[in-house]
C-alpha cells in the first residue's frame, strides 16, 4: 500500500515549498520537545474526528476525501468495542462495523490515522463502549486494574490491536498513534500506573509500534498515564471560546511536555479554527478539534446522562457544530480550516520545528485579545504570532480593530486571528533579505511572490520598505511590490480556491465550486400503513424481584415488568433504581413517563385501593458514557430496569433530637433539629447522629439538601447524598445514623422522613432486544395492515407499528415528526436509524433532536410510535420530509 500523502494542503502551488526528506527514521514516527517526525520529516498535524460507526458505510470514502480537501491530514477514530462485540463473544467487523476497510480507504485518500480503541472512549457513546453485560459480574469493577475487567479488554484488544498493527505507518498503512484509554483523569482509578501498564503491555504484544498516547482531560498528566513509561501524554482543551486565557494556560502544557522531551499534543478541543490558530501559536504540534466532520448514533448506540446535566439524553444526530454537518454539509468553517491548512503548508518545517514564546515587544490592541499573546520561534529564524480579535462584529469589539506589532498599526478584523510573521528569512523562498513584518496569512510563497489571505488592509514590511495593500474583494486581488518582491492579498473565498502563482504575481484559482441548490420544501406526509400485528415479546420468566434488562439478555432494547399488587391503604408507592426510560401503569392508569436515571422518585396511588394490575415498560436509552456519582443510573457500568418498587406503609417525620458532635458541642452532647447547630464556624463539618428503629425495611429521606452531605448507617462506609437523590434504603432494625454536613445557617433547613416499605414482588418479565424488535420492523412482507390518515391518536401507553412510503433522494431524507407526548423509533435498510421524543422530555444535546435521518439507499421506512402520558394527549399529527440540504449551516 502506498504512504499517506505528504502533510499539507494538496495543492499545486508553483513555488511553495515542500517537505523533503532529510532523514530516515529508525521507527517511522519520532516524537520529541520540537514536534512530530515522521519519515518525510517534521509536520504539524491538522486531525479531524470521523466515526465510521456514525455513518453509513456507503459514505466513508467521500466523508475521507471531504476531510482530507479541507487541509486536515489526520483523522482521529475511537473503535467502540461494544460496537463490535454486540453480545458475550459474539464479534461482528463486517459491513458498517469494518473498520478494517475504513482504514485502508483513509490510506487511500492520503490521511494519517490516530486510532483509539479504548477500552473506554466516552464518545457520548452507550456505556463510553463498554459492554453493558460487565456490569452483570458485581466483582468486576471497570476500569480499574483488576483481573475480571482486564480479561475482559484482553478479549478486545485480541480483537481489535491486530487490525491496528497490520496498518501502522510507514510499512503497511495510516496509523500514526494508538490511544490508549480516554481521559483516565476524570475517574477515580485506584492505581493508574498498574491499569495504564497492562493495556501498554497488550499493545506492545500485539505488535504496536507507534507511538502509544492517552489523552488528559482536566490537564492531569499524570492522572490519564499514570506516568508509564512508553505512554506518551496528551491533552484535551475545551476553553471558552473567548477567553483572553487560552494562550497562557496551554504554554504551561508545551512547557511542561518539552520538560520530557515531547511535544503537545492536543487530541480534542473546539471547533472553531481562532482557537484553533491560538493552539497553534500556543506550542501544538497535533490540533484535533472534536468534532469536526459530524455523524449520526443509529439505533441504540446514543448514551444517557453525559455529564453536566445529570439525565440529559444525546440526540441521534451527533454534532456539535463542526466544519462539516451531519449530513455532509460544508460550513463556514471549512473554508477557515482550507486557510490554515495552507499557512501550514507554507511555512512547513519551519513552524513544524518551532518553540513557544511571548512576543518580544508588547502587542497593543484596541479591541479584546488575549491576556497573554502566544508566538512561535520558527526554525530558522524569524517568529509567528497570534493576534486574536475576539470581538465579535456587534457590540464592544465590533469592526475591524487596530493592533500595534513591533511599533507598526496593522488593521485586525474582528472575530478573527492572523497568523502575523516578524523578522523572518527569506532566503528558502529564493528571495534576500527578511520578511520584517506582514499582518495576514501567509498561503503561498515562492521566489519572488508572497500571497496573502486577509479580509482587511494588509501591512508588509520587507527590510525597512513598508506597504499596505488595500483590503481585497472576491475576485479582485490586490497588489504590491516591495524590495523586489510581489506581493498578492486576496479575499478569503480566493485563497481557498488558489491553485498557483507566477513569479510576476499571476494567481491561478480553480473555477468555483458550483452554488448548492436551494433545498427543497418541506413534504407533509400525512398516509401511512399501520400493522394490525406488534412486535413479539420475548418470555423472560418470573421473578420475586424486578431484574435488570441485562441479565434477561437485554443489552439493547427493552423489556416489560408485570405484577399485581395490593393497594389497600396505601397511599404511595417508592420507585427505586429506575433507568432510562419508565412507562408505569398502576391499575390502568398510565404515569407521565419517568427518565430520572435512578433517582428515587414518590409515586401518588390514592384514587387505586385493593388488588390492581401493575405494569412498566422500560426502555434503554443507552447506558451513561460518563461516571456521574450524583444518580445511580448515571454511574458507569450501571445496570438498566425497573429497580425495585415499593409500597408505603408509613411516613414519620425524624427531623429532631439529633446529637451534636463538632465545633464546640460538649458532652454530653446536645439534642437539635438536624442541621439547626448554631456556631461562627461557617462552612466547617458537623455531625448529626440519631438512633432509628425500623420494623420493615425503610427509606430515610433527606429534605432541603443543598450541599452534599455525608450519611453513615453504623458502621458502614460513609455515602454522600445529594440534592439529586437525597434518599438511602435501610433494612430493618435498629441503626445509627450519623449526617456530616457542612455548616451553612443561610442555607435553609433540613427535615428527613422516615419511609416504612413494603417491596411490590412477584413480577412477569417479557423482553425486546435490539435485535427482536429490528426483525420484526423489517420483515419483507408485513401482514394485516391498514391505511391510516394522519393525525393518529394513541392513548397512554398505546404503540403503533407504521410502514411509510419515502420518495428517492440521492442525499437522503430528514424526517420530522410533528405531534404531541409521542416517541419514534425507525428503521431503514435493515437497521434501526434512530429514536425522537416529540413533548415534555429530558434534555438533550448533540444535533437536531427532532429529526431522524434515513442515509440514501436504506430502502423503506417503518416506524414504531409510542404515546406517552403527559400534560396533552399523545397524537402523530404528520410527518414532515425534508431533504438533507436542508440542514444547513448552524
Amino acid at each position: 500500500m502506498s504512504h499517506p500523502s505528504t502533510l499539507g494542503h494538496p495543492s499545486t502551488l508553483g513555488h511553495t515549498t515542500t517537505l523533503g526528506h532529510p532523514t530516515t527514521l529508525d521507527q517511522g514516527i519520532a516524537l520529541d520537545a520540537r514536534g512530530i517526525r515522521f519519515e518525510g520529516g517534521p509536520q504539524l498535524v491538522l486531525c479531524a474526528s470521523l466515526f465510521y460507526f456514525r455513518l453509513p458505510r456507503e459514505q466513508w470514502r467521500a466523508r475521507l476525501a471531504q476531510v482530507r480537501a479541507s487541509g486536515y491530514t489526520c483523522v482521529d477514530v475511537y473503535l467502540p468495542w461494544n460496537f463490535h462485540e454486540t453480545a458475550p463473544g459474539r464479534w461482528s467487523f463486517e459491513g458498517r462495523r469494518d473498520v478494517a476497510a475504513f482504514l485502508d480507504l483513509a490510506q487511500e485518500e492520503g490521511l494519517y490515522v490516530i486510532a483509539r480503541p479504548g477500552p473506554y472512549i466516552c464518545s457520548e457513546w452507550d456505556g463510553g463502549a463498554l459492554p453493558a453485560w460487565l456490569g452483570l459480574d458485581p466483582q468486576l469493577r471497570v476500569r480499574q486494574h483488576e483481573p475480571r475487567f482486564l480479561d475482559r479488554v484482553t478479549t478486545w484488544f485480541d480483537q481489535a490491536l491486530p487490525l491496528l498493527a497490520e496498518r501502522q505507518y510507514p510499512a503497511n498503512g495510516p496509523v500514526i498513534m494508538v490511544q490508549l484509554e480516554n481521559e483516565l483523569d476524570f475517574f477515580d482509578c485506584e492505581d493508574r500506573t498498574g491499569y495504564l501498564t497492562a493495556l501498554r503491555d497488550q499493545a506492545v504484544r500485539h505488535g504496536i509500534t507507534v507511538p502509544l498516547i492517552a489523552c488528559s482531560g482536566q490537564g492531569d498528566l499524570e492522572g490519564a498515564t499514570g506516568d508509564v513509561p512508553g505512554v506518551v501524554p496528551a491533552c484535551n482543551f475545551y476553553p471558552d471560546d473567548d477567553s483572553p486565557h487560552i494562550e497562557p494556560e496551554v504554554r504551561r502544557y508545551a512547557e511542561l511536555l518539552a520538560e520530557r522531551d515531547l511535544p503537545l499534543l492536543i487530541t480534542e478541543t473546539n471547533r472553531r479554527h481562532r482557537t484553533l490558530r491560538r493552539l497553534l501559536a500556543s506550542g501544538a504540534s497535533l490540533i484535533a478539534p472534536y468534532l469536526q466532520s459530524s455523524g449520526w448514533n443509529f439505533g441504540y448506540t446514543p448514551s444517557a446522562g453525559n455529564w453536566g446535566r445529570p439525565g440529559n439524553l444525546m440526540s441521534h444526530g451527533y454534532d456539535f457544530g463542526g466544519y462539516v454537518s451531519s449530513t455532509g454539509t460544508e460550513r463556514p468553517e471549512y473554508a477557515e480550516a482550507q486557510i490554515l491548512a495552507r499557512v501550514i503548508d507554507t511555512l512547513g518545517p519551519r513552524l513544524a520545528l518551532a518553540t513557544p514564546t511571548v512576543p518580544h515587544t508588547p502587542v497593543i490592541t484596541d479591541f479584546p485579545t488575549s491576556s497573554s499573546p502566544s508566538a512561535l520561534r520558527l526554525d530558522g529564524g524569524g517568529r509567528l504570532l497570534a493576534v486574536p480579535h475576539l470581538g465579535t462584529g456587534a457590540g464592544a469589539g465590533a469592526g475591524t480593530g487596530t493592533a500595534v506589532v513591533n511599533g507598526v498599526p496593522v488593521a485586525v478584523a474582528a472575530d478573527s486571528c492572523p497568523l502575523m510573521l516578524v523578522d523572518v528569512p527569506l532566503g528558502p523562498w529564493g528571495h534576500e533579505g527578511t520578511l520584517t513584518l506582514a499582518s495576514a496569512d501567509l498561503v503561498a510563497a515562492g521566489e519572488g511572490v508572497l500571497v496573502f489571505s486577509s479580509e482587511v488592509p494588509v501591512t508588509v514590511v520587507v527590510g525597512d520598505t513598508r506597504v499596505e495593500i488595500p483590503a481585497p474583494a472576491a475576485g479582485a486581488p490586490q497588489r504590491a511590490t516591495a524590495a523586489g518582491l510581489n506581493l498578492v492579498a486576496l479575499a478569503p473565498a480566493d485563497a481557498v480556491r488558489l491553485r498557483g502563482t507566477d513569479r510576476d504575481g499571476t494567481i491561478r484559482l480553480d473555477t468555483p465550486s458550483p452554488a448548492r441548490p436551494t433545498a427543497s420544501e418541506p413534504v407533509a406526509v400525512r398516509r401511512a400503513r399501520r400493522r394490525a400485528a406488534t412486535a413479539p415479546e420475548g418470555p423472560a420468566g418470573r421473578h420475586e424481584l424486578p431484574p435488570t434488562l441485562e441479565s434477561l439478555g437485554v443489552y439493547r432494547g427493552r423489556g416489560t415488568y408485570r405484577t399485581t399488587t395490593d393497594l389497600t391503604d396505601v397511599d404511595e408507592l417508592l420507585l427505586v433504581g429506575a433507568a432510562d426510560i419508565v412507562d408505569l401503569s398502576v391499575a390502568g392508569r398510565a404515569r407521565p413517563t419517568i427518565a430520572d436515571f435512578g433517582a428515587t422518585r414518590r409515586i401518588d396511588v390514592r384514587e387505586a385501593t385493593g388488588s390492581v394490575e401493575v405494569e412498566a415498560v422500560v426502555e434503554i436509552w443507552g447506558h451513561a458514557n460518563f461516571d456521574d456519582a450524583r444518580l445511580p443510573a448515571l454511574r458507569l457500568g450501571a445496570l438498566r430496569g425497573l429497580g425495585t418498587l415499593w409500597t408505603v406503609r408509613e411516613t414519620t417525620d425524624v427531623s429532631a433530637l439529633w446529637e451534636v458532635h463538632g465545633h464546640w458541642a460538649g458532652r454530653p452532647a446536645p439534642l437539635r433539629e438536624l442541621g439547626g447547630w448554631s456556631s461562627t464556624r461557617v462552612g466547617l463539618p458537623v455531625t448529626y447522629i440519631r438512633e432509628i428503629r425500623t420494623a420493615t425495611a425503610a427509606a430515610l429521606h433527606l429534605k432541603g439538601v443543598v450541599e452534599p452531605v455525608r450519611v453513615t448507617v453504623t458502621d458502614g462506609e460513609p455515602r454522600t447524598l445529594h440534592a439529586e437523590n437525597p434518599w438511602i434504603l435501610l433494612p430493618s432494625g435498629t441503626h445509627r445514623i450519623s449526617v456530616t454536613l457542612p455548616h451553612h445557617p443561610s442555607g435553609g433547613g433540613l427535615r428527613a422522613e422516615l419511609l416504612a416499605l413494603d417491596p411490590v414482588t412477584d413480577w412477569t418479565c417479557t423482553a425486546q432486544d435490539d435485535d427482536l424488535l429490528t426483525g420484526f420492523a423489517t420483515e419483507a412482507a408485513p401482514r394485516h395492515e391498514v391505511e391510516v390518515q394522519l393525525p393518529l391518536s394513541l392513548a397512554p401507553g398505546e404503540e403503533a407499528w407504521l410502514d411509510v412510503d419515502l420518495p428517492p433522494s440521492h442525499d437522503g431524507l430528514l424526517l420530522r415528526p410533528d405531534g404531541t407526548q409521542i416517541r419514534v423509533t425507525g428503521w431503514a435498510g435493515g437497521e434501526c436509524v434512530g429514536r425522537v421524543w416529540v413533548g415534555d422530555r429530558p434534555d438533550f444535546s448533540g444535533g437536531d433532536a427532532n429529526v431522524l435521518w434515513i442515509p440514501p439507499g436504506w430502502s423503506g421506512l417503518t416506524l414504531l410510535v409510542r404515546g406517552a402520558a403527559g400534560p396533552k394527549a399523545p397524537e402523530l399529527r404528520m410527518l414532515r420530509l425534508e431533504s438533507s440540504d436542508s440542514e444547513g449551516p448552524q
